[in-house]
Parts: C-alpha cells; sequence; structure tokens
C-alpha cells in the first residue's frame, strides 16, 4: 500500500474513533488524556499490540477491524468485548458479522490486565481499543498520530444492533455510502475506511461472486492458488 493510502487510513481511523462516538462524549475526548492519572496508559497497550504483532503480523488486522466493529454499532464504548449483557440476550461479539471472524480480544485482554496492574480501574476499553487500532496501523504502515481519549464503556450489548448496522460484504457501492452516510460519514471517508481492508486477508467467498458469476473461469497467474 502506498504511503499516502495508509496515511489517509490512519487519519480516517482517527475520525471514525471520533464521529462514530455518542454527542455528549466527544466533547470530553482529548489528546494526553491519561497523562495524569496514568502517564504508561498508552505506552503499555502499545507493548501488548508489538508483543503480539511479533507472534503474528496479522493481528494488525483484526485489531484494526474490531475497533472499527464496536464504533459503528452504538459508538466507539467497547460493547464489542461483552461476552454478556446485563439486560439479557445474544451479544455483539456473537453476531455472524462478528463471529467467529472477529480476533484480537485477547490482546485487549492483555493490554487491560497490564493497565489494571500499573493503573486501577482508570482506562476504559473503549481508549484500549482506539489505542491498539493506533498502534496497528503504526506498525503495519509506519504512520504515528495521535488519539485522542476519555471514552466511557457501555453496558449494553446486542446481537440485533451488530446485525443491522455493520455493513455486510454483500452490499453495493451505493447501499455502502447510505449505511456509512447515516453515521454521518461522506462516501470518501468510506471508501478511506474500506481501504483498512487492504491490510490482512479475506475469504473468497466474501467477494467472489463479484469478480466471477459462476459460468467465466476466473483467469489467474499459473502461480496463483486456485480457490
Amino acid at each position: 500500500m502506498a504511503m499516502q493510502g495508509r496515511t489517509g487510513i490512519a487519519l480516517i481511523a482517527a475520525l471514525c474513533a471520533v464521529c462514530l462516538l455518542p454527542g455528549l462524549a466527544t466533547a470530553q475526548l482529548r489528546v494526553g488524556f491519561y497523562q495524569k492519572s496514568c502517564p504508561n496508559a498508552e505506552a503499555l497497550v502499545r507493548q501488548a499490540v508489538a508483543a503480539a504483532f511479533t507472534k503474528d503480523a496479522g493481528i494488525a488486522a483484526g485489531l484494526i477491524r474490531l475497533h472499527f466493529h464496536d464504533c459503528f454499532v452504538r459508538g466507539c464504548d467497547a460493547s464489542v468485548l461483552l461476552a454478556t449483557n446485563p439486560g439479557g440476550g445474544r451479544t455483539e461479539r456473537v453476531a455472524p458479522p462478528n463471529n467467529p471472524s472477529l480476533r484480537g480480544f485477547e490482546v485487549i485482554d492483555a493490554a487491560k490486565a497490564a493497565l489494571e496492574r500499573s493503573c486501577p480501574r482508570t482506562v476504559s476499553c473503549a481508549d484500549i481499543l482506539a489505542f491498539a487500532a493506533r498502534d496497528s496501523i503504526t506498525l503495519t504502515g509506519n504512520v504515528v498520530y495521535s488519539v485522542p481519549a476519555g471514552r466511557r464503556d457501555g453496558s449494553i450489548s446486542r446481537e440485533e444492533d451488530a446485525n443491522n448496522n455493520l455493513p455486510p460484504p454483500t452490499f453495493t457501492a451505493q447501499q455502502l455510502i447510505d449505511r456509512f452516510k447515516n453515521k454521518t460519514l461522506t462516501a470518501e471517508e468510506m471508501v478511506l475506511l474500506s481501504g483498512a481492508h487492504t491490510v490482512g486477508r479475506s475469504f473468497c467467498s466474501s467477494f467472489v461472486d463479484r469478480i466471477w458469476n459462476g459460468n467465466t473461469p476466473i483467469v489467474r497467474p499459473s502461480s496463483e492458488t486456485p480457490y
């Protein structure tokens, strides 16, 4: 990916982390939010992400997607991390758009554990997710940007919210534009956020119908592994 593209994704990831928040929470965000209460907060998250990245470089793509799937449903409130819903019912985490494809939960758990040892009950999981996504972009694209913090964790996580909000891979371009518009994001921002999918991998079943109608064979280089 060209550096310009990486920079665009980094900037739009930061925009996503702010624009998809509820209005009241957005006003509280600021860079350096934990400077006094937990000055090593971002460093500890960075260490957890880097440790996971050395074992599996693909985890970076997983953490970027984990953050996006959190923000696109109820705002960036870490509701995607909840295994149980206090109100009952299935959570976002087990919804078909997330399960079993979402990954990186163990990295967030490791970062949270380190933060609890250093600064108990101080850093929200929502901010950890935002920091981890930023650190993933830095590791894969050598792009560094500041992340405003101060998010509060949500206590509501519903499967139907994920099903009704996250855009499926079958959407047309116009459907994607409309879905992002509902989140106050422009078509350009939609394209930039979609560009994050060039990091990592996808399964052929997610897009093969767009390039092959079932009758016309796909022409591949001889070295390419077939579907």
